[in-house]
């Protein structure tokens, strides 16, 4: 069985880009993440030390984020999987994150991971 935990939409200040300008002014990135894990004991004693906690999730990339520079988004989707994986209990991971006017002609660009736990 397998529950998810979800943020959508979180907004974030980033320094991410290859070009000189991207790397001059920050640029608001937004992450979709959908993660498993099984909620079924932290419902049973309605306790948040039992769930993953979708707050402490949303603090601990936003200040990962803003705190650190990326090239390219996928070396940043990369690092977010690896952070979650770490530190939360979590088996499976739906990644996206996107870059809004990246791209002149289009609303939003990104990439889309699913990863694992490898452990």
């Amino acid at each position: 069985m397998s529950d998810i935990v979800y943020i959508k939409n979180l907004e974030i200040d980033a320094i991410i880009g290859i070009h000189d300008f991207e790397r001059e002014s920050r640029q608001l990135v937004s992450i979709d993440l959908d993660m498993a894990t099984d909620i079924c004991e932290a419902a049973k004693l309605d306790d948040i030390k039992l769930a993953v906690d979708y707050s402490s999730v949303s603090d601990r990339l936003t200040h990962f984020i803003q705190g650190s520079e990326f090239f390219l988004i996928e070396a940043m989707a990369e690092k977010v999987a690896e952070i979650i994986f770490h530190e939360y209990d979590v088996t499976w991971l739906r990644l996206r994150i996107g870059k809004a006017g990246a791209v002149s002609n289009a609303n939003d660009v990104g990439v889309i991971i699913e990863r694992s736990n490898p452990l």
